[in-house]
């Protein structure tokens, strides 16, 4: 069974609550996860301290420059871009002002092109509740270079826009109602 080095998360509408219901239900050790949800400059400092508060893992709004570490969970910051480069053979977090991406920025197109890229069949993709179509496209070329990949299932979608796009191009190796998705997630990464 491969070995899951990454988790990378996409949400848009509802994707706060939505992540509220999964994060705090992943334990250490536990590979590092990193999470772009649509939020405005300003919101995401403040619901990654909410979300650390709550959480076994540390969750906190990422940084540029700074190098992934396991146990820690990296929420992009509102306005920001957030793409992963390598460095010294290790994954650094990128933020960065770029055009808006599907009229988004943060973009989860951006973060997961570059998990596709850089971790392949050692990341495990996710994707959330959200309108439109951000993060489809990424999670089909993270699909493509061997990566698991989960979406949230329509009935417990805030709106089901995001993973709809997703599961519709193929992207999507199977869906997972909300309540279910954080022991999914944990069953996958603690396979190995």
């Amino acid at each position: 069974m491969r070995k899951i080095e990454l988790v990378a998360m996409g949400s848009s509408t509802g994707g706060v609550e939505a992540l509220a219901a999964i994060l705090p239900k992943l334990k250490p050790p536990f590979p590092p996860v990193v999470v772009v949800q649509h939020i405005p400059a300003g919101f995401s400092r403040m619901f990654a301290e909410r979300m650390d508060k709550a959480s076994a893992l540390t969750i906190k709004e990422a940084e540029d420059g700074e190098f992934i570490q396991r146990d820690c969970v990296y929420i992009a910051p509102g306005g920001l871009h957030m793409k992963l480069v390598k460095v010294n053979g290790n994954l650094q977090i990128k933020c960065f002002v770029a055009p808006p991406v599907h009229s988004c920025r943060p973009a989860v197109d951006i973060l997961f092109f570059s998990v596709a890229e850089l971790v392949g069949e050692a990341a495990l993709g996710v994707i959330l509740t959200g309108i439109g179509k951000d993060g489809a496209a990424g999670l089909l070329e993270m699909r493509k270079k061997g990566a698991l990949t989960l979406g949230q299932d329509e009935a417990t979608s805030a709106v089901y826009g995001m993973p709809k796009s997703a599961f519709d191009c193929g992207a999507v190796l199977k869906q997972v109602p909300l309540d279910s998705m954080a022991l999914t997630i944990s069953s996958i990464v603690n396979k190995n």
